[in-house]
């Protein structure tokens, strides 16, 4: 279980650090992607605070890095399960904006159970 849940934690790593590049290098569909209704259009505030989150995203997917390379599965565990809150947050976020259902549910929402499982996955395997 922990071999399991250091890949997944490897995998969201990555892809949160992706996704964190993503909204330095291209913004707009960075943004478009997201799923909230109605973002503006870019501007050059508003690509601040796309860089903003962008920077957030590359230093949460360090923070798991970090975390595995310390060795300590349960302490990976718990990490994980605190951070499933950003996905769902980002879920509920998207709902609260009428944004598109699909992306809610299917991006944030499923993002959110992945971290969880993975979650589990460490703690139940460090017993």
């Amino acid at each position: 279980m922990i071999q399991i849940g250091y890949v997944l934690s490897g995998l969201i790593a990555a892809a949160i650090m992706f996704l964190g590049a993503r909204f330095w290098w291209a913004p707009g569909a960075a943004s478009a992607a997201f799923g909230i209704a109605d973002s503006p259009p870019l501007s050059t505030g508003f690509t601040a605070w796309l860089s903003v989150k962008g920077t957030r995203d590359i230093a949460s997917g360090l923070f798991v890095i970090l975390l595995m390379a310390n060795g300590s599965p349960r302490l990976l565990g718990e990490f994980m399960l605190l951070a499933s809150l950003i996905a769902f947050g980002d879920m509920a976020t998207v709902l609260r904006s009428h944004g598109s259902r699909a992306l809610a549910f299917g991006m944030h929402g499923l993002t959110g159970l992945v971290i969880v499982a993975t979650g589990v996955c460490l703690i139940v395997g460090a017993k």
